[in-house]
């Protein structure tokens, strides 16, 4: 049996719209970080807790940790960011 996604005249359920979940806020910021071309996020991992996302991992600079937040925050749905990057050694 296939289930498929709930809609409304084409359109996603408004709880969707206005309460991203937690996985899709995980996708979105993820998948910006990975296309960002100034942050290497090959060793980052992207958790969400309500609208809380936290960063785990490592990046090469200083400024890619920096970005990364504000690429995070920059995301609809995103509060906060808990940053728990460190530098590659």
């Amino acid at each position: 049996m296939v289930h498929k996604r709930a809609m409304f005249h084409a359109r996603p359920p408004e709880s969707e719209v206005l309460n991203p979940t937690q996985a899709s806020l995980e996708e979105k910021v993820a998948t910006l970080l990975a296309s960002a071309g100034s942050i290497d996020a090959s060793y980052v991992t992207v958790t969400a807790s309500g609208s809380v996302i936290t960063l785990l991992g490592a990046v090469q600079t200083p400024e890619e940790i920096d970005r990364s937040v504000e690429l995070a925050l920059g995301v609809e749905g995103v509060k906060d960011v808990r940053c728990e990057l460190v530098l590659q050694t």
